[in-house]
């Protein structure tokens, strides 16, 4: 059986060209992750910038990066 997590982020590019991501929570399902955004939302900060949430599903125990970058 595949485990998975969803990974929520929030992430957006600077004005000066550089990223600025926060890692927001790992969940073991993707409703609980779309939950997590929907209270982020209401936040200061987060409410300027409604659309920079991510959300990712990973496998558990899988190498990602095998073959480097």
């Amino acid at each position: 059986m595949e485990k998975v997590v969803y990974l929520l982020q929030h992430s957006y590019e600077l004005e000066n060209g550089c990223d600025e991501t926060k890692v927001l929570g790992i969940f073991s399902s993707r409703q609980m992750a779309e939950e997590a955004v929907g209270a982020y939302r209401q936040l200061p900060g987060f409410r300027d910038r409604k659309e920079d949430f991510y959300i990712d599903k990973y496998e558990v125990n899988k190498k990602y990066w095998g073959d480097g970058y």
